[in-house]
């Protein structure tokens, strides 16, 4: 499951007039680093502070056009102004595409950035043969939740304590996530399970999640 080349990947990306994406490149490192911790001050801590470490894009992320590692981040630009990041990773052996992070600046965001990105990532993985795309995000406000629903994306449930957040002035705790998918594979490819095979407590669940 390879990614696709930049200049088919970028072409699926249809943001609103005066927008533009662009790959990641290694001078855009800093910048970004810099805009999350101002936009997002809780990517201080939990799994998403990767994205504030120089290392991580080094060793991580497809920079400077290049197709040759497992995450890859889109930068939002308005005119010279950075104004977001999306960035995802690839499961190989899974053919899945994990949506680890999308942050647009505050003065930015209800402009449609965020859903449109999301559409264009998502068609990006049906090409390039994802199976199966999900997200965790933040209950702290409505915004993406609400955004992945509309998308047609499934809540499947909820990671009790899952990532660390800066809740407050120099407190840091866990917090739970909401966990988001949405199947790319045609449904005749996967099994359903028995729920003669689960304990009354999944079945319960499983039934809720799936009345279909």
């Amino acid at each position: 499951m390879n990614w696709l080349p930049w200049s088919e990947a970028l072409g699926l990306v249809e943001l609103p007039p005066g927008y533009a994406v662009q790959t990641m490149r290694g001078e855009h490192v800093a910048p970004v680093a810099a805009a999350l911790s101002q936009w997002h001050p809780d990517i201080t801590y939990g799994v998403n502070s990767v994205f504030l470490r120089e290392d991580f894009y080094r060793d991580r992320v497809c920079l400077d056009g290049a197709v040759d590692k497992d995450v890859i981040a889109l930068t939002v630009w308005h005119g010279d102004e950075l104004v977001g990041l999306w960035a995802g990773e690839r499961e190989v052996d899974s053919l899945a595409l994990w949506g680890r992070l999308v942050v647009i600046a505050p003065e930015h965001v209800g402009r449609g950035i965020t859903r449109r990105i999301i559409e264009g990532m998502e068609e990006a993985g049906r090409r390039m043969g994802a199976a199966f795309i999900y997200a965790m995000v933040t209950l702290k406000h409505r915004y993406m939740q609400q955004g992945l629903e509309n998308g047609g994306y499934r809540l499947l449930g909820f990671f009790p304590g899952y990532d660390r957040e800066l809740v407050a002035p120099g407190v840091v705790k866990r917090v739970y996530q909401a966990v988001y998918a949405k199947l790319l594979a045609p449904e005749d490819n996967v099994l359903r399970p028995d729920v003669k095979n689960m304990t009354p407590t999944a079945k319960a669940l499983y039934t809720l999640l799936f009345p279909d």
